[in-house]
């Protein structure tokens, strides 16, 4: 040798020469059969008995879905599992994919988990920031953007093909039947695994028999910490536990559709008498569906406090909107209502809120008259608007209380139509949103069942989903024409959302009221 660098190409070549005599090799002692002790040996990783499962479905099934709870390692497995099917064929002849809800889940969960197992493995090849794996000049693995067009799967083709899809119940039908075309032949393979939490999802009908899937399911109480299963002391500590499982339980109660997804792994009931489903919940968790709904969800403004007062035990909960973004801001519980005013008055300075809306039901009255007080002395400028959802609602032949209204009108309308953006809402409060049941009255207006029923199912009221309401909600005044309400008029070029005031933006589609809107003589001026 003489020091001078070689050819890059060169190096590429042996590369791949010695990978194929290394799988070689390793067809010779079986491991190429066995991803668990591939794993073992390989890799270098531990699985689990779930796991170990997983691993021989994909071996032996052409394709396998599983529903999970959280906390058990379904995203370590699958990264393995996508190291071990590249490193076990030979180079050029194996392909995977990998897809989920969102990119950042591909790139920052998925991709950092397989990075880890190729890094730890010592495997070839290179893996970089785009969700690609390169074996010299090779494409070997991708991950693609769930907004892709279907199209983009096509055009992949080798022998052994892997699709994962990650957290499949946010996965849309259509990228599911654009995957499917890849397995065409006998040798490859398609694993759908994600906590089952939307059962109207198409990862829920694939779960269900007769599908052509093998399923596994795997509950929180199959992990080694609930079992006697010896693991690795390492491992313990990164699995689901007693601890989380109870404070889940207490949190969300044990018939809520979160308990049954995240804790047991299966799929909820799709309730027909839920005020607010549970799917159209989780949509407004994910990224946008649309450029309209991204733009809508990236204005900031109007910021607007809701209060939710606490009594009886019960928390206070201070929820802020930021246009459309919904953002926890205070909860906690204490009798003193000066201390709660106190809490209201430095959320109104930390968020710049121009409207409070505070339930004045019990205790919130008092809260109510200190802010509007405080108001008069120049302590703060927002406007304080006190809501008692047990009056007559704008609607009457609709709804029997105020209460029944906002419910339906805001929580539901804007999950069903993605007008509010609920990302950074937690799952307590998402547990509390589809908890709520709803029947008719006698004369077939909507009637949503008392906050002591949601709270005896759910084990605690629901008093952050009640806050993150009220901040979403806006007092009308009812017009004349019974076909509309002041201050409500429909949006013009999505037709969906409706626009508050004049020159204020549509919450379904971002689009402002024009000046010559048929309506705008329904418009109050925006203050």
């Amino acid at each position: 040798m003489d020091g001078r660098r070689q050819p890059r190409k060169k190096i590429r070549r042996e590369h791949l020469t010695l990978a194929a005599a290394a799988i070689e090799a390793e067809q010779r002692r079986g491991l190429l059969d066995d991803p668990v002790l591939r794993a073992s040996t390989v890799l270098r990783v531990f699985f689990w008995s779930k796991q170990r499962e997983i691993a021989y479905a994909v071996r032996d099934h052409r394709r396998v879905a599983v529903r999970s709870s959280h906390g058990v390692g379904k995203t370590f497995v699958s990264a393995g599992l996508a190291a071990w099917w590249i490193a076990s064929h030979p180079p050029g002849t194996a392909f995977v994919v990998t897809t989920a809800p969102t990119f950042r889940q591909v790139r920052s969960v998925f991709w950092r988990e397989l990075g880890r197992a190729h890094a730890k493995g010592q495997l070839p090849g290179r893996l970089n920031q785009a969700a690609e794996w390169w074996l010299g000049d090779r494409l070997v693995a991708l991950g693609l953007k769930p907004a892709a067009d279907p199209m983009a799967f096509q055009g992949i083709h080798a022998r052994f093909v892997l699709v994962i899809i990650d957290e499949a119940a946010g996965v849309p039908a259509a990228l599911w039947d654009a995957a499917s075309s890849l397995i065409s032949n006998e040798e490859s393979r398609f694993l759908a695994i994600g906590n089952p939490d939307d059962p109207s999802s198409h990862f829920a009908a694939v779960c269900r028999p007769g599908s052509g899937f093998h399923v596994i399911g795997i509950s929180a109480f199959d992990s080694p910490n609930f079992t006697s299963e010896e693991v690795p002391a390492d491992l313990r500590p990164l699995l689901v536990g007693p601890t989380w499982e109870g404070e889940r339980a207490a949190e969300w109660g044990l018939a809520s559709p979160m308990y049954i997804a995240k804790v047991l792994g299966q799929f909820p009931d799709s309730a027909s008498d839920s005020v607010i489903p549970l799917s159209c919940v989780l949509a407004c968790q994910r990224d946008p569906i649309s450029a309209e709904i991204e733009a809508a969800w990236e204005r900031n403004t109007p910021v607007e406090l809701g209060v939710d007062v606490g009594a009886g035990g019960d928390q206070t909960v201070i929820y802020a909107r930021y246009g459309p973004r919904a953002e926890l801001v205070w909860r906690g519980q204490t009798p003193d209502a000066t201390e709660v005013t106190g809490h209201v008055v430095d959320a109104i300075r930390t968020t710049g809120a121009t409207t409070v809306k505070i339930d004045i039901i019990g205790v919130g009255w008092g809260i109510e008259s200190q802010l509007q007080e405080l108001r008069g002395e120049g302590v703060h400028r927002a406007t304080i608007v006190p809501v008692s959802v047990s009056q007559t609602p704008y609607d009457p032949n609709r709804f029997v209380q105020l209460r029944d209204e906002i419910w339906w009108e805001v929580g539901r309308e804007l999950s069903r139509t993605q007008g509010w953006d609920l990302r950074s809402v937690d799952d307590t409060t998402i547990a509390q949103l589809v908890a709520p049941r709803y029947a008719t009255d006698s004369r077939g207006r909507i009637k949503v069942e008392p906050k002591k029923a949601t709270k005896a199912r759910l084990g605690r009221s629901p008093d952050e989903a009640d806050a993150l309401l009220l901040c979403f909600y806006q007092p009308v005044v009812p017009y004349a024409d019974p076909a509309f309400v002041y201050g409500v008029v429909p949006c013009v070029k999505c037709g969906d959302g409706y626009v508050w005031s004049k020159g204020g933006w549509c919450w379904h589609c971002g689009n402002p009221a024009p000046p010559d809107h048929p309506y705008a003589d329904r418009l109050p001026p925006t203050t």
